[in-house]
């Protein structure tokens, strides 16, 4: 699988939006790829979030599903619940906040987490640059699917026995 590097016009558009340059999107992607290593570890689906804000992690994830045997537990929504602490903690406007924070995720946020980072960011879509560390992001993907879960409950399909 060939990785998928960003674009030029990507990366120039990450650092107008929100003044950060390749190389720190690259440091912050590390940290949110050593979240998702500890995830595979606990049996969890390897996916880690960063939620940073001025250059200071408000808020950071990883799968929590098992764990906790709550399926809305995701790296994405425990990060904006530890960032919603944050803002309340340090008396600072949610929306503000969050439209000036800048999320880094291993793989494509699902439909339930999309949703809710788009109603923390007031609404206005979230950027995505593509291709940084994809190709180890897939393989623990990979590495977690040819596991078994067992936290998963037990199929209830009854085997059709084979009569000659």
């Amino acid at each position: 699988m060939a990785e998928v590097t960003p674009s030029k016009a990507e990366l120039e558009e990450a650092e107008r939006e929100k003044g950060v340059t390749p190389a720190e999107i690259e440091a912050w992607m590390d940290r949110a790829l050593e979240m998702a290593k500890e995830a595979l570890e606990n049996g969890e689906v390897p996916v880690g979030c960063l939620m940073v804000f001025n250059n200071e992690v408000i808020g950071k994830g990883k799968n929590e599903v098992n764990e906790t045997k709550n399926a809305t537990r995701h790296a994405e929504m425990v990060a904006i619940d530890q960032a919603r602490d944050w803002c309340h903690q340090h008396k600072k406007d949610l929306e503000e906040v969050f439209l000036h924070t800048v999320l880094y995720v291993t793989v494509e946020p699902c439909i339930m987490c999309a949703a809710a980072l788009r109603l923390m960011n007031t609404g206005k879509p979230f950027q995505c640059i593509a291709g940084y560390r994809s190709e180890e992001a897939v393989e623990m993907l990979k590495t977690f699917y040819r596991q078994e879960n067992p936290n998963a409950p037990k199929s209830k399909v009854r085997k059709k026995e084979c009569s000659k």
